[in-house]
């Protein structure tokens, strides 16, 4: 009988029983969905299952796991801090995942550390969204005394908006202990003859440094700057250009780099020059940059020449992705892969403006100027100037002087683009502003570029 009783419930076993062996015993067993409807139902659930549920808006699931971080003798003291969390335009979304994250927030001391806190966060402008953006990333926040945190800031020379950029990248930093570890690093950098302002600059755009040893990290990646550069004035460019650069490992990453491009034949000075230009391009992996450098060479720039860094600089901030999407933007206005290439040749630069400024750009020489795609490729600075600030007010202005002849034919168009603001104004507005107000107007990109009345010289 056993024996007919086991042989049926093996047929039936993946069907419908609850029942398995264990140890020679028969005990139940119960899927996920039957377990969820008994404890909807069958099983009664804990108070603090059901005020995760029904007041934070978790899930079951999520409730029952956060239960057995948190049980709660009361709901006073959470119904408080819900209430002050939704009085800072926190929703019910961001409570439900703030919650998840941090569950003793709910007994958190609202006198003492939640309210104040909140409070100062809203001072500093943060509510909604952006709170609950920066607190999701790190909840301890609230537990903390933040105050005594940003008026460190305060004192070391950061403005609001350096401290609500600081806060929003990297809300951990209130948990750190302040004299210990950020108090010595303000005084290294200070050392190196940054100013105040210069330290809150650098720190507030890239907070991640402060979490990085001092001893292992920060100086011997000043020491290999050093090395290269020679002194801390170069130093500091370098740093101001690249901060990032004081979180990598200096020893592992940038010594292999430059031995890479002294084996390729980059003299000392143009390193150098890497540095100040780019220092990002330093900080690839060897491999890689192995492979821009051989990239760079088979399109014929000279180790020895500056040109061949910008190249470098391009070719490490634009992927093979992005490269090809340039090149059919340049093409789909007539230029050729040889005129590009041309172009890339005089200035590495014009291929690493956006695609869409590309289309802009290329859009309005071509449509509106009427300019040959030849005459782009071989003056490929036009493409970084600004079509909106730069182009379109000087030709407004060259168009009112054309009309009322009062510039001679044969000058060239892509000189007038191409001389320095201070030239231009004294050419063609100062000097004619008296006889032709609407010149003023025209350079402030008040009046509207029609076209020119007649060909200019390219």
């Amino acid at each position: 009988m056993i024996r007919l009783f086991c042989v049926r419930l093996s047929q039936t076993r993946h069907r419908a029983s609850p029942l398995t062996f264990s140890n020679g015993f028969l005990i139940p067993t119960f899927s996920h969905k039957l377990i969820t409807n008994l404890s909807n139902s069958a099983f009664p659930q804990s108070p603090t299952i059901s005020y995760l549920q029904n007041s934070c808006g978790l899930s079951l699931q999520a409730a029952i796991s956060v239960s057995r971080k948190l049980q709660l003798e009361s709901t006073e003291n959470p119904d408080l801090v819900l209430n002050l969390l939704r009085a800072h335009g926190l929703t019910q979304i961001h409570i439900k995942n703030l919650i998840i994250k941090r569950p003793i927030l709910l007994l958190a001391d609202l006198d003492n550390n939640l309210k104040p806190n909140l409070d100062l966060f809203k001072s500093l402008g943060f509510s909604g969204t952006n709170l609950a953006e920066m607190l999701i990333k790190d909840p301890r926040v609230l537990e903390v005394d933040a105050e005594t945190v940003v008026e460190f800031f305060r004192e070391n020379g950061f403005s609001k908006k350096q401290i609500v950029t600081l806060t929003m990248k990297r809300p951990s930093l209130y948990i750190f202990k302040l004299h210990k570890t950020f108090k010595p690093k303000f005084e290294f950098f200070k050392s190196l003859g940054f100013s105040e302002l210069d330290v809150a600059t650098i720190l507030s755009a890239e907070p991640y440094i402060l979490e990085r040893s001092l001893e292992n990290q920060i100086i011997p990646c000043i020491n290999v700057l050093r090395r290269v550069v020679g002194n801390d004035m170069i130093v500091q460019k370098v740093i101001r250009g690249c901060h990032r650069i004081l979180e990598f490992n200096a020893e592992k990453m940038l010594e292999p780099n430059m031995s890479l491009l002294v084996n390729h034949g980059v003299p000392e000075f143009i390193i150098s020059k890497m540095f100040l230009f780019h220092p990002r391009s330093l900080l690839l992996k060897t491999d890689r940059l192995s492979e821009i450098i051989n990239e760079v060479k088979k399109l014929g720039f000279s180790p020895t020449n500056v040109l061949f860094v910008l190249a470098v600089r391009t070719m490490v901030t634009t992927n093979k992705r992005l490269w090809e999407k340039k090149l059919e933007a340049y093409g789909s206005f007539g230029l050729s892969k040889e005129e590009i290439n041309l172009a890339f040749k005089l200035q590495p630069m014009f291929m690493i403006v956006s695609e869409k400024k590309i289309r802009k750009s290329m859009n309005f020489f071509v449509n509106k100027l009427k300019m040959k795609p030849s005459v782009i490729s071989k003056n490929p600075n036009l493409i970084l100037l600004s079509i909106e600030k730069r182009i379109i007010p000087r030709c407004s202005v060259l168009h009112i002087l054309m009309s009322k002849e009062l510039i001679k034919e044969g000058v060239s168009l892509i000189y007038m683009l191409r001389m320095t603001e201070k030239m231009f104004v004294e050419k063609f507005v100062t000097k004619y502003q008296n006889v032709v107000p609407e010149v003023v107007k025209a350079h402030q990109g008040r009046i509207e570029f029609q076209g020119f009345p007649r060909d200019l010289k390219m």
